[in-house]
């Protein structure tokens, strides 16, 4: 979306559309689902789990961190990647918020 066109939204529209894309796809689902699994990984956890190469894996974090969904600290030559709770409560407020004003729908 260009910029004139997002500066159209609010800020929490536009903020909601960038973690959905991080999430929109499935190899990102899968690291999500994996980090919840563990208490913290590094990269090379996640290529032994997952069936794509280092470079693609590596993408796809950086996706996630960009959009601040996952957390990542350096452990002497490793980064050890977790899930950014912070993040994933917006996304579940959003979705609360959407659910409470369903209830009070009927179609």
């Amino acid at each position: 979306m260009g910029a004139s066109k997002s500066e159209s939204f609010s800020e929490e529209h536009n903020e909601m559309a960038s973690l959905f894309k991080a999430l929109s796809h499935p190899a990102r689902i899968a690291i999500v689902d994996y980090l919840l699994s563990v208490e913290t990984c590094i990269c090379g956890d996640i290529v032994n789990k997952l069936p794509l190469a280092q470079p693609t894996i590596s993408q796809h974090l950086a996706a996630l961190k960009n959009a601040n969904i996952i957390k990542g600290t350096i452990e002497g030559t490793a980064i050890c990647y977790c899930i950014n709770p912070n993040t994933i409560n917006k996304i579940e407020n959003h979705f609360g918020m959407i659910r409470h004003k369903l209830m009070n729908k009927c179609c």
